[in-house]
């Protein structure tokens, strides 16, 4: 599947009920800034499923939902 179509796949899926357009998309330092874990702490946190897993948007390139790291954030105090 070409790159862009992975993009905008990635931008369509799951969007937030009640929401239009495009999802927030997070790159790894955003994500890092609001979770404070290293890049190898979150990289086995996705591998064990305790957290959003990334999408692959291009070479080297992954993105996190805003929505699902902010679920996942609210999910902690549970």
């Amino acid at each position: 599947m070409p790159l862009q179509a992975n993009r905008q796949e990635a931008e369509m899926e799951d969007r937030a009920p009640g929401k239009s357009g495009p999802r927030r998309m997070l790159n790894e330092k955003q994500v890092l800034e609001i979770v404070p874990v290293g890049r190898s702490t979150l990289w086995r946190m996705e591998k064990a499923g305790k957290f959003p897993k990334a999408k692959h948007i291009a070479t080297n390139r992954r993105i996190w939902f805003e929505d699902e790291v902010t679920a996942w954030q609210n999910g902690l105090g549970k």
